[in-house]
């Protein structure tokens, strides 16, 4: 998830729901939040509560590891993203296209609704993502504070990346300056931003997970869907975001590719959609033959 977070066009929350991880991610996110809503409102028994509630073997190391991954490997994929844009693009649509064929098999039965709803999404992300301004000069304190309310939903929802959802806002060179710069109360609003908008955001989708479970999945089917076209690999891929502040990046403009520029993307995207789905059927298959013996 941390590798995934740190590239533009991936979400954390795609990986999880691919390594089937997702409700329990957002069951302990909510459930935190609670707790943190609680101690807002100085009710610390409650929020004692509601923290022993939280599956710390299962959060602790997972966020260990992402913040891990992040801090390891963000360099690396830095470098990859600037040297080979348009493979690295190919080689994580792969990735997200895996997610959508598994997340399929998660949605049972496919309605009427629930496919209409998925088209739905996937039209509107897919618009949506052509849209994007400028960098943001002189952020308010509202802005700061908005940015990281809406990147931080990136995190558990599967489809698009907390940075390309800063670029859309015009708010990733302004906050990747500020990391830089070391501009503390800048990014104390914005991680205030961050906590607000992770504690809302998994409150509303751990409801909708519980009351139309169905219905929800296919949104978010759609929603990755859509974002796809963050990930097209031509002409600009997943390498185009820029901390040059006096710069506008266009990370979604769609063209066809030269006969040439086809064969190592779609190859990386093949390779990638076949091993995740190999590794998926293989652990179903081990699951279904450990079953009985288990009972």
């Amino acid at each position: 998830m941390g590798a995934a977070d740190i590239v533009p066009g991936v979400s954390g929350g795609t990986i999880a729901l691919l390594l089937g991880i997702y409700d329990d991610l957002v069951h302990n996110v909510k459930t935190g939040a609670r707790a943190l809503g609680s101690a807002a409102r100085l009710d610390l028994s409650g929020a004692v509560e509601r923290l022993r509630r939280v599956d710390w073997l299962f959060i602790g190391p997972l966020f260990v590891g992402l913040g891990a991954a992040v801090a390891a490997l963000s360099s690396v994929i830095e470098t990859l993203l600037h040297d080979y844009p348009e493979e690295m693009a190919g080689l994580f649509s792969g990735l997200v296209l895996a997610s959508v064929y598994v997340a399929t098999g998660m949605v049972r039965p496919w309605t009427a609704r629930a496919v209409g709803l998925g088209i739905v999404v996937a039209v509107a992300v897919f618009a949506v993502l052509g849209l994007q301004n400028g960098p943001v000069a002189d952020p308010t304190t509202f802005a700061w504070f908005g940015a990281g309310a809406v990147a931080i939903c990136a995190m558990i929802l599967p489809g698009i990346s907390g940075s390309f959802l800063l670029l859309m806002l015009g708010m990733y060179a302004p906050v990747l300056a500020a990391v830089n710069d070391r501009e503390i109360g800048h990014l104390a609003i914005f991680f205030v931003g961050l906590v607000v908008g992770l504690a809302l955001f998994s409150n509303v989708l751990g409801y909708l997970l519980d009351t139309a479970r169905d219905l929800t999945m296919a949104a978010l089917i759609g929603l990755m869907v859509g974002s796809m076209r963050v990930l097209w690999p031509w002409p600009n891929g997943v390498g185009t975001i820029s901390d040059n502040q006096a710069e506008v990046v266009d990370g979604s403009g769609l063209d066809w590719p030269a006969d040439d520029e086809v064969a190592v993307p779609a190859l990386l995207a093949v390779l990638a959609f076949g091993i995740v789905v190999g590794l998926t059927r293989l652990a179903a298959r081990r699951a279904s033959v450990a079953g009985p013996i288990a009972s």
